[in-house]
């Protein structure tokens, strides 16, 4: 169903421009929850929603207009000094850009949005007139459908699939065939399965109109400046003219002109094309780039509301938000960070009453910041809570049969740590909307790792914690190291190589079976290529060893050689991906390299 045939161009330039425009509404608000005489932040908040109201009002979103109406009226009356800002005033123009936002998500997939809740409307009406202001009441949850015996509950598959009771429609309830007949006998399989009902526990066969899913689409577009598309035109120009330079060489070999003035100019030209296309590379990279300050700002409101949930007092401080890093990773980035600002939050900082009887500020700090360091990104996310104590997350492990006591004595402080990175670690005894599923801190590492990271953690008891997130600034182009088994090549990411060593015979010595080589002291594990990709071993020994560091662990990667280091452009392997490979590139002499997914390699060896 499409509620805006023949406007969908119109649709999108809203949504785009719309969509960072209640980013900075929302910015500005958390600022005039800080300051809220500022007349200054009132009258931009005033002009943000004035601005979506009239886009809505060219696409007859009668709805939205409504909504945004009602905002900017009470705006109004703040701006001239007839209404004052209170915390519960606050909490109501908060859950109107919540539904502003989620009428956005209607209008993502071409629906006309459906009218807010009552509750919402009623607090901006009761605000506009001065009245006290209710709390808002969540929505009634309907009790769960009872099962049949036989596990499926008819009834409510049926509900869920066309929206109407099998009893209304066939008098009949939990008759299969009566539910299949009354299925086919829809005017629309379509239109059944674009409906969805509540109290179908994992019902995921459609959704309502004006449904929003939880997890935003990704945007398709990107927003490039002006300077940096030039910088790509020029370099393209230069390329093309160094083209035509080559093109008049290779006619003048080609008519037996050897001479060594022609080699000189065509060397000169292959230089010159290779500093062309680096340069160029690094330019369309650039417009990829954006800063992360986009993705930061969606995080202030979420502190804020969590807090409020929990009757804490947290101020979440940004820096760094000007440094820049790739479009697709920053959208990729957005749940870990979500999952740890929620983390910190929640589990990091203390209530008011307990900050006070440990003698700290009523007010919670959390700062999330992101710096570039060489060619990588760090971001941090640092409380001044009560930090963490390793024995206590040992322990919890150890009740929760994570781990056994015997491992566990074996783990130091922070190995004690990362434990909460484990599938089902929590450490609240009781589960609540918001944490002590176990599915969070295991769920941020994968993802940090998926885009070739590390997240580290550093915790004081009583201090505070800190996140650590290191991270390339683009996974288009990868620096590799390019090792050889036979006559294939293998890449390998550089980020992980500490160092090349030569292998020789009596290097290697067996320790329980495994062959281990001692590196200035250190007693490493050396594992060959070729048991981790599984080939046949080769009766010719290794001759160089790589020192890979991977996470905590280290080891030594033995194969028949090296030839040099790369940035590579990874392609994907969308049909067809062997266990082990994250993709493939070429080589300079033209063969296929296959680019090592280490951490999937290193599981079998552990397993």
């Amino acid at each position: 169903m499409n509620d805006f045939a023949g406007m969908e161009e119109l649709l999108s330039d809203f949504l785009l421009e719309a969509g960072d425009m209640l980013s900075e509404v929302d910015s500005k608000l958390m600022e005039l929850e800080k300051h809220p005489d500022d007349n200054g932040l009132l009258n931009e908040v005033f002009r943000g929603f004035h601005t979506i109201k009239g886009g809505a009002g060219f696409l007859n979103a009668t709805e939205l207009v409504t909504l945004c109406h009602l905002t900017e009226n009470l705006f109004d009356k703040l701006r001239n000094r007839e209404l004052a800002l209170s915390a519960e005033l606050m909490d109501v123009i908060f859950s109107a850009t919540a539904e502003v936002k989620k009428m956005f998500g209607s209008l993502q997939q071409s629906l006309q949005p459906q009218p807010a809740p009552q509750h919402i409307l009623d607090n901006l009406k009761s605000a506009l007139a001065g009245k006290a202001l209710s709390a808002a009441q969540p929505s009634p949850v309907e009790p769960a459908a009872t099962p049949s015996m036989d596990g499926v509950d008819w009834n409510a598959l049926y509900t869920a699939l066309t929206g109407t009771d099998i009893v209304s429609t066939t008098g009949v309830a939990r008759d299969p065939e009566k539910i299949a007949e009354a299925l086919s006998q829809e005017e629309s399989t379509k239109k059944a399965f674009g409906r969805r009902v509540d109290d179908v526990p994992g019902a995921t066969v459609g959704r309502r109109e004006g449904d929003v899913s939880v997890k935003e689409a990704k945007e398709t577009t990107i927003r490039v400046d002006t300077e940096r598309l030039d910088q790509v035109l020029n370099l393209s120009g230069e390329i093309g003219l160094t083209k035509n330079r080559l093109n008049h060489l290779r006619s003048d070999i080609m008519q037996g002109h050897h001479g060594t003035e022609t080699l000189r100019d065509l060397d000169q030209a292959v230089t010159q094309l290779d500093m062309l296309v680096v340069n160029l590379q690094n330019a369309v990279m650039k417009t990829r780039m954006q800063p992360i300050g986009r993705l930061f700002k969606k995080y202030p409101r979420l502190a804020r509301d969590l807090a409020r949930s929990l009757g804490k007092d947290v101020e979440l401080v940004l820096s760094g938000e000007e440094t820049e890093m790739d479009k697709t990773m920053i959208e990729d980035l957005n749940d870990p960070l979500v999952h740890l600002v929620r983390n910190a939050v929640d589990h990091g900082v203390e209530t008011v009453e307990g900050r006070k009887a440990a003698g700290k500020p009523e007010k919670s700090l959390v700062e999330l910041s992101a710096r570039h360091e060489g060619d990588h990104i760090l971001i941090t996310i640092a409380d001044d809570g009560k930090g963490m104590r390793p024995e206590v997350i040992r322990n919890k492990a150890i009740e929760k049969g994570i781990i056994t006591p015997e491992v566990a004595n074996t783990l130091d402080e922070n190995q004690c740590l990362e434990l909460i990175f484990l599938p089902g670690f929590s450490t609240k005894d009781e589960i609540s909307s918001v944490s002590g599923r176990g599915v969070g801190m295991d769920v941020v590492k994968t993802n940090i790792q998926k885009l070739n990271g590390t997240i580290n953690i550093h915790s004081v008891a009583g201090q505070g914690t800190i996140f650590t997130i290191s991270l390339p600034l683009t996974l288009a182009i990868l620096p590799v190291l390019i090792l050889r088994l036979g006559d294939q090549s293998f890449a390998v990411p550089l980020s992980m190589v500490r160092e090349i060593l030569s292998v020789s015979p009596g290097q290697l010595q067996k320790i329980s079976g495994r062959a281990t080589m001692v590196v200035r002291g250190e007693v490493l594990p050396v594992l060959p290529l070729a048991q981790l990709i599984g080939w046949n071993a080769s009766d010719k020994e290794p001759e160089v060893g790589v020192l890979m560091q991977f996470g905590n662990s280290s080891f030594i990667l033995s194969a028949d050689g090296f030839a040099g280091h790369d940035d590579v452009v990874i392609k994907s392997l969308d049909t067809f991906r062997p266990k082990g490979v994250a993709g493939v590139t070429m080589s300079s002499e033209g063969d296929i390299v296959l680019i090592l997914d280490i951490k999937e390699l290193l599981s079998d060896v552990r397993g």
